[in-house]
């Protein structure tokens, strides 16, 4: 779901179901003895409710710098001016904020987004918040990671809309970015790039980190989770939710079929079908493939999965329940997991709440 609530497609657990009739029905699936092994960890008795959350997922980071991708504070000063700077885009309207707001928790809260010269795009708008701490990028996977996403979104037809990167680097130049782009790639002789904006922007998106009731109830406060919250997240594991929204994004890790129990565009009344993966890779086994999106902050950002076809989420979670799970959830089930899901949603971090000021830099003389 842009953070979006989708994909949880471990089969049903709890009941009459068993763990040997899901593994006949999985039979030859990859990914089915990592999913048994889940479930069958789920469901050991007697195991205190916070002990098995504490085993299927993990608090969030300070921030989500990597080795390769550290959170230095000119990327990330730089990044934050990029990010909210719509005069890079073709027609100088869109900005990375445009797709994904403060005020709605990092996406636009459209079904699909909408770029530059009002096109829209293919699917709806991930948020940014926690972003970096998935296996990939966008929908479908397209895309490496963060980093990747915002340099390609400078040349996307449907984002920035630029036909070419060198007519961004001469407005980046003439905008008077180019002495910041020194301080924060001190060692790069030809610091002023698609690749360092693409580093930048993020460096900042790196630090969006967002910590939930859900984070103090791992480091041991029982009381951070009301008691319905607690009943939810008992019934997100007993169902098999976490065989895919597992992990310190819940969720985020990998590619799961939207529609394992029927069509998904049946029940979400999709206008149009998306083949996922497919699209990307041509390859017959990717069709309905999407990336499984991680869960924090959800309940925040409506519309959901990846064409914006629910708009609620005790609508969406339904949705889940029939197309990958295989099962009708009750009226308690839902709510239940409603009020878990709420319990993922954190605090806008400051720098991220707060636009910057950007200089009033106008163009040179020379068109760019």
């Amino acid at each position: 779901m842009n953070s979006r609530l989708n994909h949880r497609d471990g089969g049903p657990v709890k009941g009459r179901r068993s763990v040997s009739s899901l593994a006949r029905r999985t039979r030859g699936v990859p990914w089915a003895a990592a999913l048994l092994a889940v479930t069958v960890h789920a469901q050991e008795a007697g195991q205190p409710l916070m002990e098995k959350a504490r085993q299927l997922f993990e608090p969030l980071p300070k921030d989500m710098a990597t080795e390769e991708f550290p959170t230095d504070p000119a990327r990330v000063a730089l990044g934050r001016k990029l990010f909210f700077d719509p005069r890079l885009s073709l027609d100088g309207t869109v900005s990375c904020q445009t797709c994904h707001r403060p005020g709605l928790y990092g996406t636009d809260a459209l079904p699909k987004s909408i770029g530059a010269e009002h096109r829209l795009n293919a699917r709806n708008a991930p948020t940014v918040l926690n972003a970096a701490l998935q296996f990939k990028a966008l929908w479908i996977g397209n895309r490496a990671d963060v980093e990747d996403q915002a340099m390609k979104s400078l040349t996307g037809q449907t984002s920035f809309g630029n036909p070419e990167t060198a007519a961004v680097v001469r407005k980046l130049k003439a905008l008077g970015y180019e002495a910041e782009f020194k301080q924060a790639f001190p060692n790069d002789p030809e610091p002023v790039k698609p690749e360092n904006w693409g580093k930048a922007i993020g460096a900042y998106e790196r630090t969006l980190v967002t910590p939930s009731p859900l984070d103090a109830y791992l480091k041991g406060d029982a009381k951070a989770l009301t008691p319905q919250a607690r009943n939810g997240l008992k019934t997100f594991i007993d169902l098999g939710c976490v065989s895919c929204h597992n992990g310190v994004a819940v969720g985020g890790s990998a590619f799961r079929k939207f529609g394992m129990f029927g069509d998904y565009w049946t029940e979400t009344g999709s206008p149009s079908i998306d083949e996922g993966r497919f699209k990307e890779t041509r390859n017959p086994a990717d069709k309905y493939l999407f990336k499984v999106p991680g869960l924090r902050n959800v309940a925040m950002t409506p519309p959901y999965f990846h064409d914006g076809s629910v708009a609620t989420l005790p609508q969406a979670v339904r949705v889940m329940g029939k197309v990958q799970l295989g099962k009708e959830l009750t009226d308690q089930d839902v709510s239940d997991l409603v009020a878990f899901l709420n319990s993922l949603t954190g605090e806008l971090p400051q720098e991220f709440a707060t636009e910057p000021v950007l200089a009033p830099r106008t163009f040179s003389a020379t068109p760019p």
